[in-house]
C-alpha cells in the first residue's frame, strides 16, 4: 500500500427507500458500523432526567393517548 490514500476507505451499509425516506437496512447494519452501543439505554435515562420537567422526551410505554 503505497497510496496514503488507499488506507481511508469505508462504505455505508446498504439503505431502504429514497429521498428523505432514506434510511439504513437495519439488517445489514453490524457491530463493524458502530451499531453496538451497550450503554445506550442508561445514556438515554441519564439524558432524560437531565432535560428540565415537561421538556424531555417520553421514554419508551409511557406515550399518552392523544
Amino acid at each position: 500500500m503505497t497510496d496514503p490514500l488507499d488506507k481511508a476507505t469505508s462504505t455505508a451499509p446498504a439503505t431502504l427507500g429514497e429521498g428523505c425516506l432514506s434510511r439504513y437496512d437495519p439488517a445489514e447494519l453490524t457491530a463493524e458500523n458502530g451499531t453496538e452501543f451497550d450503554g445506550a439505554a442508561g445514556l438515554w435515562r441519564e439524558l432524560q432526567r437531565a432535560q428540565a420537567p415537561g421538556e424531555g422526551l417520553e421514554e419508551e410505554g409511557e406515550q399518552e393517548d392523544k
